[in-house]
């Protein structure tokens, strides 16, 4: 049984995965809170909905976040504008990069890009993520720190 806390949001190029992502998550056992949207709004801006994802992250120590929009990209920048926010961008390819992303970085939060992803692809990714943790080693721990100077 998961106990993670996981922070999820999305914008209106997400809100399907998310919706998805979510229900997928909290059968897992993961306690899961959704910071939105509540409703599909194709007008909606990422930022109104990432930051406080971003927010909570960096209050939340063990929490972890997932934020996804069309790319993932600008869903990422949002959360990197905040200390102690570290999101790390999916959108396929070579799975690699999710538990390198919390191996050597500590990302605490996984930006998916919906556009490129399935929803099959993405509940391996957020699992895969959600499930490798930080190596703790002096290297990779001194220079994450160096990000919140």
């Amino acid at each position: 049984m998961q106990n993670k806390k996981v922070y999820i949001a999305s914008d209106h190029a997400g809100f399907e995965l998310k919706e998805a992502l979510t229900a997928f998550l909290t059968e897992r056992g993961f306690s899961v809170e959704d910071l939105g949207p509540f409703t599909y709004d194709k007008d909606d801006d990422y930022p109104d909905t990432i930051a406080p994802l971003a927010r909570a992250i960096a209050d939340d120590k063990a929490a972890f976040g997932i934020a996804i929009g069309m790319s993932g990209q600008g869903e990422a920048m949002a959360c990197n504008r905040y200390k102690g926010a570290r999101a790390a961008v999916y959108y396929g390819g070579n799975k690699d990069i999710l538990k390198l992303s919390r191996e050597h970085n500590n990302a605490n939060v996984l930006s998916l890009g919906a556009k490129f992803l399935s929803q099959e692809e993405a509940k391996e990714a957020a699992l895969e993520w959600l499930n490798t943790g930080f190596s703790g080693e002096e290297r990779h721990a001194r220079r994450i720190a160096k990000l919140d100077l």
